[in-house]
């Protein structure tokens, strides 16, 4: 039987590296793990959990994620004004009574959702 492979990072595309590590470095309180030419990798998501990973590409962001990350919180409303402090925007709030989340977008408009911790 084939072992089953685990995650072990989760890459963005990004025209500037520097922004990408500098924006997910403050917002989930990520370190540099390693660094290429043309992809960085920060310490793992939660300490244990899979890497976050950027990779330079030549093409701007053209159209919505195909993938795409969901934090969750205590307080969205917090994490949210330190998306837009560390230079993100707020795009869209969603949800029901039973379930709220806000879209957002990181410095290079790739988009995330942040939800109340479960």
């Amino acid at each position: 039987m084939a072992e089953t492979p685990r995650v072990s990072a989760i890459m963005m595309d990004c025209n500037d590296m520097e922004a990408m590590v500098e924006f997910w470095g403050a917002l989930l309180d990520l370190e540099v793990a390693g660094r290429y030419p043309e992809f960085v990798f920060m310490s793992k998501v939660n300490g244990d959990g899979p890497t976050l990973g950027f990779q330079i590409v030549p093409e701007a962001k053209a159209v919505k994620n195909r993938v795409h990350l969901d934090l969750a919180s205590p307080d969205r409303e917090a994490v949210v004004e330190r998306v837009i402090e560390l230079g993100g925007k707020r795009l869209a709030d969603h949800g029901d009574d039973a379930f709220k989340w806000i879209t957002c977008a990181d410095s290079q408009g790739n988009e995330f959702d942040v939800a109340d911790a479960e």
